[in-house]
């Protein structure tokens, strides 16, 4: 005689089921409640900040791109209009820091060598143009920009070289550049006359704080300096600038 199999009851198949829908439940609301972890380990969170916007000119024109150097880890651009009477300096990744420059408001003009820096404890860029001609013979200001502790500033005082020459160098050998300018003994005659550029040049040095270091013996010319057109100068070569110099 076949036996028939045995039918659960009714009423405790629904139990079953009803235990699965509330443990599902829970489950689904443990997961939404959880706290978010602050983020993914090696994954970077997430910004819905939009970016600064970058800058796309330079005076009346576009910018291009001059010149370029990495200090330390920062990378520093020089950006110009197309005749180089116009600029700025880029600092950081962009959009970065953004400094526009001084001395092309004075006459200087920007060229693919403008660009000078040197990462140091205290890193320096000078950014440098000539005046008068283009070949230095008028003369070039300098414009320094100093990065401690990932900030930058603009020194705020540009200097000029009326030998047309203006370098960074550690003239001291204390981890920070200093700045060499190379200009012509004449303290009887304007700078720029024609009795003032036939005079013998030196090297005047300052800390980048501005204290002015000393001056180097004076020479012919400019070339005739260490390591022109960087200029690279000695602490033991420095002797007190004349007056007026």
């Amino acid at each position: 005689m076949r036996t028939s199999p045995t039918r659960t009851p009714r009423s405790a198949l629904l139990t079953a089921v009803l235990a699965a829908v509330v443990t599902v439940a829970a489950l689904v609301v443990v997961v939404v409640l959880r706290p978010k972890p602050d983020g993914v380990p090696g994954v970077p969170p997430v910004s819905l900040e939009p970016a600064a916007p970058t800058t796309a000119t330079c005076g009346s024109g576009a910018c291009r791109q001059l010149a370029a150097m990495t200090v330390g880890a920062t990378p520093v651009v020089l950006l110009s209009d197309a005749s180089g009477g116009w600029g700025r300096v880029r600092v950081g990744p962009q959009p970065g820091t953004e400094f526009e420059l001084a001395i092309t408001t004075m006459g200087a003009k920007l060229n693919a060598q403008s660009l000078r820096c040197i990462a140091a404890e205290t890193s320096a860029c000078l950014v440098t143009g000539d005046v008068g001609g283009g070949d230095g013979a008028g003369g070039a200001y300098g414009e320094l920009l100093i990065g401690s502790d990932g900030v930058w500033r603009d020194f705020g005082k540009p200097y000029f070289a009326d030998a047309g020459t203006l370098s960074l160098f550690d003239v001291n050998t204390d981890g920070r550049p200093d700045v060499i300018v190379v200009r012509h003994e004449c303290p009887d005659a304007t700078p720029g006359t024609p009795k003032c550029q036939a005079a013998p040049v030196l090297a005047e040095v300052y800390q980048l704080s501005g204290k002015e270091l000393g001056c180097t013996r004076t020479v012919v010319s400019p070339s005739d300096l260490r390591g022109w057109p960087q200029v690279e100068v000695r602490a033991s070569e420095l002797r007190p600038c004349a007056d007026g110099g």
